[in-house]
């Protein structure tokens, strides 16, 4: 039987005593002081068996780790509608790269690019004040994790709004096409706030459950999604949850994951396991470098790659 607890105990070890960490996002002033040195993990079994290492209950900025919650939260207030305004393939640019909106007349190429995100900003936004569509996505983490101590740093949120000069040129941009309908920065200003959550590896592992066990919550058996959606979600993140660094970590991880700037990484073993993993330096892609690291460490051991052979 394989021991989880152990195994992630022996990672988080290997991580403490690696000798490339990678750089800590600077771009944003409180992503600069986080100490290079952190690592944490969190595994939830589909049994609710949960398993900690590290710095795992010590809160950090998911960034665009929250890009799934609000692609959920989308489709859920407008279905496939989403579809007519973001695409649905790997963009093979970096995260906040502007090149393709030209040639695509305005239409990112999947909603886990900064633009993509951006625009399913615009559509939680609806006919409402900013501030209603903020407060329900931090409701909504907070029901999937069954955990009120979820918050969104307010000080995260207005650094990012002062130096996103990148978002904003993205989001005129955008808006020059008419896929961007609302004030411009009223929309950055709830895209912000989304990606200044901040929660632990335990807590970004509750919330993904949902994800792991075909969209519904396994401990109280509410659906948060159909089996489908939740399929298709996951199929997302694995082509498109890492940037142009996507294929990469397809190749070495196998599972659906979604990475954040902050150094997070939520990844899902469908029907066995919700993953956070939290190192905050970062490749030259913008993905956490030991995160990433262990995260492959963690499926050699278990096997949990959807590529897993049959018969295994």
């Amino acid at each position: 039987m394989t021991d989880l607890s152990a195994i992630i105990a022996d990672i988080v070890a290997e991580m403490a005593d690696a000798p490339e960490r990678g750089k800590v996002a600077d771009y944003i002033p409180p992503l600069a002081t986080v100490d290079p040195m952190k690592f944490g993990i969190a595994v939830i079994e589909a049994d609710g068996t949960c398993h900690l290492a590290g710095d795992a209950d010590e809160p950090f900025s998911i960034q665009s780790v929250a890009k799934v919650f609000g692609l959920t939260l989308a489709l859920g207030s407008v279905g496939d509608q989403v579809w007519k305004r973001v695409g649905r393939e790997p963009s093979g640019t970096a995260f906040n790269s502007i090149v393709q909106l030209e040639t695509e007349r305005g239409i990112p190429r999947n909603p886990f690019i900064n633009a993509g995100a951006i625009v399913i900003a615009d559509i939680l936004l609806g006919r409402r004040q900013p501030s209603e569509a903020i407060a329900e996505t931090l409701r909504f983490v907070r029901a999937l994790a069954g955990e009120d101590g979820i918050y969104i740093d307010d000080g995260v949120a207005a650094d990012e709004q002062r130096t996103g000069f990148r978002n904003k040129a993205l989001a005129n941009y955008m808006r020059a096409f008419d896929n961007i309908v609302h004030d411009v920065d009223q929309v950055l200003g709830v895209y912000f706030h989304q990606c200044a959550l901040a929660m632990s590896c335990r807590q970004l592992a509750l919330t993904g459950r949902y994800l792991m066990s075909g969209g519904r919550n396994p401990e109280t058996g509410h659906s948060i999604v159909s089996a489908n959606r939740a399929r298709r979600i996951n199929a997302l993140m694995m082509t498109c949850g890492h940037y142009d660094g996507s294929g990469e970590f397809a190749f070495r991880v196998g599972l659906p994951g979604k990475s954040g700037v902050g150094g997070g990484i939520l990844a899902v073993a469908p029907g066995k396991a919700s993953i956070a993993v939290w190192s905050p330096g970062l490749n030259e892609r913008g993905n956490s470098q030991l995160g990433t690291l262990a995260l492959e460490r963690l499926v050699q051991r278990t096997g949990w790659s959807v590529f897993e052979p049959l018969g295994r």
